[in-house]
């Protein structure tokens, strides 16, 4: 399995997002209105979908760059509204966003010798 350096910074991402949202509704600012077992699966659940194409690493980096649209929307919605889960919010804007833009990259082609 010959994964690219492009794809390897979105698998890193696609980590660091999942990390991200334990450490944020697990640790640094837990819900109020809902038990932190059912805000952890609602941000967790679509994070794991894509492995369901673990076996084909170009499929699951593209199936988590169209997850990763919902937490760039979440992270603009929480950036815009709730000044104290700002930081928090611009760090999942870019993750979301390094994780989009790596499973979008096109493959480079060999060219003849």
């Amino acid at each position: 399995m010959n994964i690219r350096r492009a794809e390897c910074i979105g698998f890193i991402a696609w980590g660091l997002l999942a990390a991200l949202q334990v450490i944020w509704h697990a640790w640094l600012i837990p819900p109020q209105a809902m038990p932190l077992a059912l805000a952890l699966a609602i941000a967790l659940l679509p994070l794991a979908l894509p492995l369901l194409y673990w076996r084909r690493p170009q499929r699951a980096l593209l199936a988590a760059g169209m997850v990763a649209l919902f937490f760039f929307c979440h992270g603009v919605a929480e950036a815009w509204a709730a000044p104290q889960e700002r930081v928090l919010a611009w760090i999942e804007i870019v993750l979301a966003v390094v994780l989009i833009l790596s499973s979008a990259r096109k493959p480079r082609r060999k060219t003849p010798v």
